[in-house]
């Protein structure tokens, strides 16, 4: 059974807000560019993107990163994972990355993204955007921009359903079978 959280309305006013922080935060979008983590994040940040132009009438570089290869639970896998397309077409030396997935939960999909972006070059800072932080850490990682915290039980899961994948926009909660 699923619980609608928010609806295509309130994901655009959320992914607003970020983009917003992010132009605060950074006093502008000058050596600012947003990687977007496959599949999910890839979709926000290009949105989060054209919502900065808008508002600063800049275009800030957007980038996806695959983190498979990354993960720290390859071994443990029975099934190969699905490698998608890494495209940084930017030099990320010196830059303000803003990493953005769409959900924040153990912080193991983070420090993958952390350790593949550095294969890439050597940011001046990296950021991070979620658009939806649910808690259960288990490393020390931290969004600074989190469009809405959502506290669940381990067993039960965030699906965040998107245009660009073929869906409605959505985020749904899903209870644990009992």
């Amino acid at each position: 059974m699923a619980k609608e959280l928010l609806n295509k309305k309130d994901i655009e006013r959320v992914l607003s807000r970020i983009a917003y922080e992010i132009i605060e935060k950074n006093k502008g979008t000058e050596n600012v560019c947003l990687v977007g983590i496959q599949r999910g994040g890839v979709h926000l940040a290009r949105r989060i993107a054209e919502k900065i132009k808008i508002v600063e009438h800049a275009d800030v570089p957007v980038g996806s990163l695959d983190i498979s290869l990354y993960r720290d639970d390859l071994s443990l896998r029975r099934d190969h994972p699905v490698v998608r397309k890494t495209d940084i077409p930017f030099d990320s030396n010196g830059r303000k990355v803003v990493l953005i997935d769409d959900v924040l939960f153990t912080g193991r999909s983070i420090r993958a993204a952390m350790d593949a972006l550095m294969d890439y070059g050597r940011p001046a800072c990296i950021q991070l955007a979620v658009l939806i932080d649910r808690g259960h850490r288990e490393l020390p990682i931290r969004a600074d921009y989190v469009g809405k915290n959502i506290p669940t039980a381990k067993k039960e899961k965030i699906d965040v359903q998107l245009q660009e994948d073929g869906f409605q926009d959505c985020v749904q909660l899903v209870k644990a079978k009992e």
